[in-house]
């Protein structure tokens, strides 16, 4: 298994699981299949910067850090209020033109913030083509977007 695969597979656990300690994430890992030490899991732990939190009934369990834990929605938003042009929809295709620069990261933003209705999108330096399920869908994720400017 590749370092940013485990990383992948690291952060959904912490997300989904409470894990006390490094033992369960090998323990987890092992149950996917997924052979692994104690030792890599602690440089893990390191390089993901995960941290212990206070659970409520009492303990601790990882957490990511605060700044990778983030709305992808607010970050979408901020970006919008300050580089957004135009918007254009037809058929199932969402055309957004911003200021030049700003347009691959708002792609990135838009695929990882995993909108059900988008099927995927291109970007450019000023234009994100987004691909959405269905011309419905196309309308629902338009009026999203709009709402955010």
């Amino acid at each position: 298994m590749k370092k940013k695969e485990r990383h992948r597979l690291l952060q959904q656990i912490v997300q989904e699981k409470k894990i006390q300690r490094q033992e369960d994430f090998v323990r987890e890992l092992k149950e996917k299949g997924y052979d692994v030490t104690q030792a890599t899991i602690s440089r893990d732990i390191k390089e993901l910067q995960l941290i212990k939190v206070p659970e409520t009934g009492g303990g601790y369990r990882y957490s990511l850090p605060p700044e990778t834990t983030f709305d992808h929605s607010r970050k979408i938003e901020k970006l919008m209020q300050d580089s957004f042009v135009s918007i254009d929809s037809q058929k199932e295709f969402v055309l957004i033109k911003t200021v030049p620069g700003s347009a691959v990261a708002l792609g990135t933003l838009i695929e990882n913030a995993e909108y059900k209705e988008v099927f995927g999108s291109i970007s450019g330096d000023d234009t994100v083509l987004v691909i959405c399920t269905d011309p419905e869908s196309a309308e629902v994720f338009r009026r999203r977007i709009i709402s955010l400017i």
